[in-house]
């Protein structure tokens, strides 16, 4: 499926304007009509899947317990 600029720019959570950077650096593929650019976002599916694993993987280490320090004395 195809976006404006726009709806790109809505569909990742950035502003237009990186989106028209993006655009000029061509690190995103995109068609142009002869009035706007147009995005296809199937491009943007690899992203958002490494994003998820690298969030699981935070979380995961996050929910990690905290192993016992063998050099604390018990004072009791």
């Amino acid at each position: 499926m195809y976006l404006t600029v726009k709806e790109t720019a809505q569909y990742l959570d950035v502003s237009e304007e990186y989106v028209e950077h993006l655009i000029r650096e061509k690190k995103v593929r995109c068609l142009h009509d002869g009035e706007q650019y147009l995005v296809n976002n199937d491009q943007f599916d690899g992203y958002f899947e490494q994003i998820e694993k690298y969030r699981d993987m935070m979380q995961e280490y996050l929910n990690e317990p905290l192993p016992q320090d063998p050099n604390i004395k018990d004072e009791d």
